[in-house]
């Protein structure tokens, strides 16, 4: 643990996967073939921090549901990658725009799809209801599982390495 709370003090950069990481995993379908997910609001607020802290955060998810798109708009996210069916093109495009190496990236993903990007970056991460592959590469697995907290977790842990958690602009909207 104690590397970890090192690396983390080098994250210039946060890339998610949703489901499995920001949900539970379950989607539900209404009878028109709707999707609804069901996401936590501390793992929200978390976002929304490090958004307000100018961290670049990417959403890489194979998920096509627009209700995605409208939840992390709402907290200032805007990379975006919906649909996604390489997950590594999608990645590199992202490092591209903010001229970042795979190094200064924590990434948290829960199965077989992030293996390849986690695999390269500097801090892979994964709730700790992930695959068992995922887990056998991850740096630090959380104690919460998918949509029960773990991005909260490792953004507040980051924050606070760096010093950016408990100051003014935490403490409103």
């Amino acid at each position: 643990m104690g590397k970890f709370k090192q690396e983390l003090k080098n994250i210039k950069a946060f890339v998610f996967d949703v489901d499995g990481v920001f949900t539970d995993g379950k989607i539900l379908f209404t009878d028109e073939g709707r999707q609804m997910r069901n996401m936590n609001v501390k793992d929200g607020y978390a976002i929304h921090l490090a958004v307000k802290k100018n961290i670049p955060i990417g959403i890489i998810t194979g998920g096509t549901c627009n209700s995605i798109v409208i939840r992390f708009n709402s907290l200032g996210v805007t990379d975006l990658y919906i649909a996604s069916k390489n997950k590594m093109d999608n990645f590199l495009h992202f490092l591209n725009k903010y001229s970042l190496q795979p190094e200064d990236i924590l990434y948290m993903g829960d199965d077989l799809p992030d293996y390849q990007v986690m695999k390269i970056v500097g801090l892979p991460t994964c709730p700790s209801d992930a695959s068992q592959d995922i887990k056998n590469i991850s740096h630090y697995i959380s104690d919460k599982k998918g949509g029960e907290g773990c991005v909260r977790d490792v953004v507040e842990q980051t924050l606070r390495a760096k010093g950016m958690w408990m100051d003014t602009d935490a403490f409103v909207w």
